[in-house]
Order: C-alpha cells, then structure tokens, then sequence
C-alpha cells in the first residue's frame, strides 16, 4: 500500500506506508500494549493488537498467540472515522506513534484529547 496522510490533532502527519503502529503503557496495570493500523478510504482499521501480560481490562484478545512476551491477536473490527485518545498524563508517558522508522510522542502530559483521523476524513 502506498503512502497515508493521518490528522494529528491539527498536525497532518504523510505516511510512508498505509499505516502506523500506536504504543503505549497502561495506567494502572503498566503493562505494554501495541495496536497496527491501517489508513483507508473507510477510515482506520485495526490490522493487529498485542499486549504484555493481562488484567484491568487488558486481557488478550480472542485467538490470541503468545508470541515472545507478547498476546499478539488480530481484531475482527470494522474500520472507524476517527481515534481519540485522552491525555491524562497518569501513564508515565504518552503513545508512540510510529510508521516504520519515523516515531512521534503524542499526549505525554495532561491535556486535551488527541483526535487520530485519516486526512480529509
């Protein structure tokens, strides 16, 4: 799949492949999860998930294989238009947004919540 535009807040961020892959720590747990997704026409889609251990709302998915240390799972989910992630700033950090080897630190602190949307959607 060639390159994606993905809104950032008000930042538009170019791609270099269809998708990104969002990390990030629980707050309470403190536990690793990591999700891929991809840009399309009809939105975004979750293509994998994968968490490090389970509990407070974190167990693995259906289907779910251990892979290393990580759950590793593929969502059957329909794509959605948008993604908000709040900024509580009680995870120790914020999400690591990555596309291949280009990687940004989103909602780090408190603060308003992070609309994650395919450009022009």
């Amino acid at each position: 799949m060639s390159g994606a535009c993905l809104l950032v807040g008000a930042t538009a961020l170019t791609l270099a492949s269809g998708g990104f892959d969002l990390t990030w720590r629980h707050s309470v747990e403190k536990t690793e999860w990591r999700e891929s997704w991809a840009v399309g026409e009809k939105g975004l889609r979750l293509t994998e998930a994968a968490v490090k251990g389970s509990g407070a709302g974190m167990d693995p998915g259906s289907g779910a294989i251990l892979e290393g240390d990580w759950w590793v799972w593929t969502p059957d989910l329909p794509p959605v238009t948008n993604l908000t992630l709040a900024a509580s700033g009680a995870t120790g950090g914020g999400w690591r947004l990555c596309d291949g080897a280009t990687c940004h630190e989103i909602g780090a602190g408190p603060g308003a919540a992070i609309r994650l949307a395919p450009c022009g959607g």
